[in-house]
């Protein structure tokens, strides 16, 4: 692509990756075995003044034991880092950790860790439409540049069309040109994620016929730039510390990241660590809260410096019905949807038979894929398969794009699935096929996947901080997916599940608002994304969770995205790095740490402290009075305080009115 193109495909060139594996452990690190190890070091007396990359390596290199120190010209270097953090990852023996970390001037040594990944009608659904709404008034991310940290892209899909897109804009100091080695989607992870955020216009889009409609990103008109940090669903640490480096060095507006551990202390966490960083310098970061509810506690992403966004679904379903012997039915989804699957024999495949030649198999898939698990029944000649939601899953369902026919069904109803085969002497199911259909209530609802709260790292702060669709989202796919015989389309495809899938909604949808403000910093978009959040459901009842039970701040956050009226919030909560600061000393990190996270030097002993509900933070998980301060970007706004029906806000004065522009 020439530098008119609209997609801005940057290559964090990884080519070690793969020789890497095969010699260096991550799991059992011996006093012989070499391990990479993440080092945080304070700056040269010297860094201020002079910047010089060959100067930094050579300060790096003060650091390492005597056999690598020396070793020039070849690098003894993964990488070094000096945008995210001041420091290089680098392979050493447990000996020479040790021998590093008693080096003066070595704040912190982190051994590498692996972090795991965690549509057509999502902009419709979000009321993002061409002919009004955010899009009518603010356009579609003109001018702004989303970078992503995932698996790659497939840069020839129609999602990726760069026709009547504007140059880039000045401030990217990244490539636009192709690379001997691109960075190529082995997984699809990436290609999905980036045509949410930004992938063009593209009618007839579907997956297998379903779900047919419009594709488009949240931001169609902004640029994009992949970081590959990732291969195969794996994303080693180091990796994506050097994609976020490279990202804010090349000039990003907003950083999606949907990957993520589990939850850290801030001072642990390499991402909340690069994030903060990229917040410096003016960067957006949208980052996914984790996969792993609805357990509480398990948000993977708690930095109040990040947007952290939570999963939930949408009024769309792929119907697959599955009648069982007795009469009974019930509704269920699959992409797939060939002919209907006639009354056939039904078994379990915890019954112990093996025998499924034939025969629906009803079970359960607790590892691995759902499509990879039916086409080993396919290849065992099974005639169809029917998956039961899993016990904590609730009403959940996913619309996969299977191999043969196929219905997932939800818990509650799975358990009857069971309980008919285990009662019945002769148990048989059919499956039929109805299509997809819109106006599903209740929509949106809590996906059972999505990470809860409250924060480990960080009670007072509410996590996660909104939530977005990230169930059965329709994006591009850079393979076929269905039976071979089936998928004859050019425009490739995909529905998939996750909080991956949500944070490109928002990454997408904060584009959107920076490219109408271009002087809000990363806490004034955060604010006028969560201020202007739904809590209500399309019946105008409150959002409910994967039970159909009202769901809980710690699922939803501030409440389900608004695009429409987030453009227009009329007060925003900003914050700046030093508040930050201040509250990091509050919750009482101590300046060594502190310094690792933000590289201030001393900076309790010299700014200060603030509690967790005085940070100027859109939302407060807290029992207490607390002040916010609020700033009028608007027109003589009127505030109000919005809650949960349960929760009782009592303001003081009771009604505020800002006169004029600016006025705090």
């Amino acid at each position: 692509m020439d530098t008119n193109s609209r997609h801005l495909f940057t290559v964090l060139l990884l080519a070690w990756l793969l020789p890497r594996t095969s010699s260096i452990s991550y799991e059992n690190c011996g006093r012989s075995t070499q391990c990479t190890y993440i080092v945080r070091v304070c700056p040269p007396p010297s860094f201020y003044t002079d910047k010089n990359p060959m100067n930094l390596e050579n300060w790096y290199r003060s650091f390492l034991p005597p056999r690598m120190a020396t070793s020039k010209p070849e690098s003894p270097f993964i990488y070094t880092y000096r945008e995210t953090i001041l420091g290089f990852a680098v392979n050493l023996t447990v000996d020479e950790v040790e021998f590093v970390k008693k080096k003066e001037g070595v704040l912190r040594v982190f051994q590498d860790n692996i972090l795991p990944l965690l549509t057509t009608h999502t902009p419709d659904f979000l009321g993002l439409r061409p002919n009004g709404g955010a899009w009518n008034t603010l356009g579609m991310g003109e001018g702004t540049i989303i970078g992503l940290l995932d698996t790659g892209i497939d840069f020839a899909h129609t999602s990726f069309d760069d026709d009547g897109m504007t140059s880039p804009p000045a401030k990217w100091r990244g490539s636009c040109k192709p690379t001997p080695e691109p960075p190529v989607d082995d997984d699809g992870h990436g290609t999905h994620t980036a045509s949410t955020a930004a992938g063009m216009f593209v009618k007839d889009a579907s997956v297998l016929g379903n779900g047919n409609g419009t594709a488009a990103g949240m931001a169609p008109h902004a640029h994009l730039a992949m970081y590959r940090v990732c291969n195969k669903g794996s994303c080693h640490g180091s990796d994506v510390l050097a994609g976020m480096e490279a990202a804010i060095a090349d000039g990003v507006d907003i950083l999606s990241i949907s990957l993520g551990g589990g939850p850290k202390p801030f001072h642990e966490d390499i991402v909340a660590i690069g994030a903060f960083s990229a917040m410096q310098k003016g960067i957006f970061v949208s980052h996914s809260a984790g996969n792993l509810g609805p357990k509480p506690s398990t948000i993977s992403s708690e930095a109040p410096w990040v947007l952290t966004v939570g999963a939930s679904t949408m009024d769309r379903q792929m119907k697959a019905t599955v009648k069982l012997g007795d009469g009974r039915s019930f509704v269920g989804e699959s992409a797939y949807q060939p002919s209907n699957l006639g009354s056939t024999p039904l078994v379990c495949t915890l019954d112990g038979s093996g025998n499924v030649s034939g025969k629906v198999v009803a079970s359960e898939v607790l590892a691995g894929s759902q499509v990879e698990f039916g086409q080993a029944m396919k290849d065992a000649g099974s005639a169809g398969l029917i998956i039961l939601g899993i016990e904590d899953s609730g009403h959940t369902t996913f619309a996969e794009a299977h191999v043969l026919p196929a219905s997932y069904l939800n818990s509650p109803d799975g358990a009857v699935i069971r309980q008919y085969i285990k009662n019945s002497e002769k148990p048989t199911a059919s499956i039929i096929f109805n299509g997809t259909s819109l106006g599903i209530t209740p929509a949106p609802v809590v996906a059972y996947f999505s990470s809860r709260g409250p924060s480990k790292a960080s009670p007072g702060i509410l996590k996660p901080d909104i939530i977005g669709p990230g169930v059965n989202v329709i994006a591009a796919w850079p393979f076929k997916v269905g039976p071979k015989s089936v998928d004859k389309q050019d425009k490739m495809f995909n529905a998939i599940s996750g909080t991956s899938m949500s944070t490109p909604h928002l990454s997408g949808i904060a584009a959107v608002i920076k490219s109408a403000h271009r002087d809000w910093s990363p806490a004034a978009v955060k604010s006028a994304i969560m201020t202007t959040t739904y809590v209500v459901d399309d019946n105008g009842k409150p959002l409910l969770d994967e039970n159909l039970n009202p769901a809980g701040y710690f699922s939803i956050g501030a409440g389900h995205v608004n695009p429409s009226q987030a453009i227009n919030p009329g007060l925003v909560y900003d914050i700046n790095a030093e508040q930050y600061i201040r509250y990091l000393c509050g919750l009482g990190y101590t300046d060594t740490e502190v310094e690792i996270i933000t590289h201030q030097k001393d900076a309790c002993a010299k700014g200060g402290k603030i509690s967790e509900a005085e940070l100027n933070y859109p939302s407060v998980a807290v029992s207490a009075s607390v002040g916010k301060l609020v700033v009028n970007i608007g027109q003589s706004p009127m505030l109000e305080m919005r809650g949960h029906p349960t929760l009782w806000i009592l303001t003081c004065p009771r009604k505020l009115r800002l006169l004029w522009h600016q006025q705090r």
